[in-house]
């Protein structure tokens, strides 16, 4: 293919996994790092290459994608030894699709900028499932030539790319601020769901006027569904991830000087079910705390 792009991706969690498979599926030159190496055997045996170091994995390489969990995670693949800044060549790119905070990233650009590459920061908005089915959505920011050479693997991995500008950190800012609305709706929902549930009504009920009326939209669709069939144990973005999400919206927002009166409710509502022993439920497990909260079984 024309626009394919000598690839490196590093962080093969649930959803880099699926973003892999994706890239790979487009026939772009993909090699695969990751540290549990049973994450990378279904993607090797579909044709990418393995990689046994960060390093090897930005060899020859235009592109390395980082997909990993948290700020010190990226800074360990990025700036540890042999990392990414070590490694990848010269006018390289290091697309980073992960959600982080916005001053590590501002110190991910500057660090890349020093050794001649370029950082773009492209948070991805959706499910592991929204990924398999093509649906999901990128916020992507940095230096617009380096933003272009990475389209061919947005148009791979995802259905829309919004761009946020020439500053990584404003992909980041709407990331973050995306997943504060999603937080604060599904702890409106589970007070919501709790309050018809205390007057004997069926949680099936109040689901379908909600997403059949004014909130027909996949978070009320996706999240209220499974607060009405209380499927915790099937995660697609834990509890304590959404923690890690909801310190990095504070720390923006403290920056910034925006005062976030409704996330500390939902911040609270998130360390409770952690206090409970449900951090590595889905984090719409909000609403088992609100209804504990409201005295429900």
């Amino acid at each position: 293919m024309n626009d394919s792009v000598r690839v490196g991706f590093i962080g093969l969690g649930r959803m880099g996994q699926a973003m892999a498979a994706r890239v790979l599926a487009a026939e772009h030159d993909l090699v695969v790092y990751n540290r549990s190496v049973e994450k990378v055997r279904e993607l090797v045996k579909g044709g990418a290459l393995p990689a046994s170091t960060v390093a090897e994995a930005c060899q020859e390489r235009e592109v390395v994608i980082s997909m990993v969990t948290d700020d010190n995670a990226l800074r360990e693949v990025t700036l540890g030894p042999k990392g990414i800044k070590a490694s990848l060549p010269a006018g390289a790119i290091h697309l980073c699709m992960g959600t982080h905070g916005a001053a590590v990233i501002q110190q991910m650009a500057a660090a890349h900028n020093d050794a001649k590459q370029t950082l773009v920061a492209a948070p991805v908005l959706g499910r592991p499932e929204a990924v398999t089915a093509g649906l999901l959505n990128i916020v992507a920011a940095g230096p617009e030539e380096a933003v272009r050479k990475c389209e061919p693997l947005f148009k791979a991995i995802g259905k829309r790319t919004f761009n946020a500008g020439t500053k990584p950190e404003g992909a980041i800012a709407i990331k973050l601020s995306n997943n504060f609305v999603l937080g604060c709706a599904i702890e409106a929902m589970a007070e919501s769901f709790s309050l018809i549930r205390k007057y004997g009504v069926s949680p099936q009920v109040f689901y379908e006027v909600l997403t059949e009326g004014l909130f027909a939209a996949p978070a009320y669709k996706v999240y209220g569904k499974i607060i009405v069939d209380e499927s915790y144990d099937k995660v697609g973005f834990s509890t304590m991830v959404a923690l890690k999400d909801a310190k990095l919206i504070f720390e923006a927002a403290e920056i910034a000087r925006v005062p976030l009166p409704s996330g500390s409710v939902w911040r609270d509502r998130l360390l409770s079910a952690v206090a409970h022993g449900e951090g590595d439920l889905d984090w719409a497990v909000m609403a088992r705390d609100q209804g504990r909260c409201s005295g429900l079984e």
